[in-house]
């Protein structure tokens, strides 16, 4: 049976039946679990509290900073544990988190990231392993950002060795669906900003060299036919940001 310890597991989530069970059994070492769910129509609520969760409703309105940052504020324990719903924690992960929280030893704790896929294997280019800081103490985190967003922490860095399972996408529908919401957000954060979009620079080249970065340098071209197609892909969402953000430029993103 798993140790649980003092530690606040936060999830945020809409219609997330189909990930959520395995996500929360893996979370199994937590003492308390904090779900701030974004109008679900399934099955992810009830889910949720099988696992004691408490569960609060709040529209994430695109904003994924705030969204987190609002489930941080609502943990009671000494540890934050940041998860998504379609990530699992491996055995090695969860064994090693229970005894860092016993230690309490004041880190900010990353964790090696791989992105898998149900069928298909890819693990070079865009879905290649990454860090993201997860485990932490309970003091002064917040979250910025309102696509792909940066978590800011108190303490200093430190790697666990334990991976957590990234389970991406269920189907290219989905892909897409993902693919078309980031670009708009993206588009959207920087033209708030300031942002302006070169015809040249940004529409016709940084695309290609997109391609170029994840399919050659990011090593994509050796997951064969699926790293070529997300290499595509990624050419894609980045033709796609910057031709709105061009648009919203030139005529507030209206053709």
């Amino acid at each position: 049976m798993i140790k649980k310890v003092p530690v606040s597991v936060v999830v945020i989530a809409r219609n997330e039946e189909h990930n959520l069970d395995d996500c929360l059994k893996s979370c199994s070492f937590a003492q308390e679990i904090i779900l701030i769910d974004d109008n679900s129509s399934d099955r992810t609520v009830e889910i949720a509290k099988q696992y004691g969760a408490t569960v609060y409703t709040r529209a994430l309105n695109g904003d994924w900073g705030a969204q987190q940052t609002f489930s941080i504020s609502k943990a009671t324990l000494p540890w934050i544990f940041l998860i998504d719903a379609d990530e699992r924690c491996s055995c090695e992960l969860i064994d090693e988190i229970v005894k860092t929280v016993e230690r309490g030893e004041k880190f900010t704790y990353f964790i090696h990231r791989e992105n898998r896929f149900h069928y298909y294997r890819a693990t070079h280019g865009v879905l290649r392993k990454d860090w993201v800081s997860r485990l932490m103490p309970n003091e002064g985190v917040s979250v910025e950002g309102r696509v792909h967003p940066t978590i800011k922490y108190k303490y200093p860095r430190k790697n666990l060795k334990g991976a957590m399972y990234h389970y991406t996408y269920q189907s290219w529908d989905q892909y897409y669906r993902k693919l078309n919401q980031y670009a708009s957000l993206a588009a959207q954060k920087q033209y708030e900003r300031g942002k302006k979009s070169s015809f040249v620079l940004d529409v016709l080249l940084k695309p290609f060299w997109s391609f170029i970065k994840v399919y050659f340098l990011n090593l994509g071209f050796l997951d064969g036919k699926m790293g070529l197609m997300l290499s595509l892909n990624h050419y894609s969402y980045t033709l796609q940001k910057y031709v709105r953000l061009y648009t919203l430029n030139k005529t507030k993103g209206k053709l």
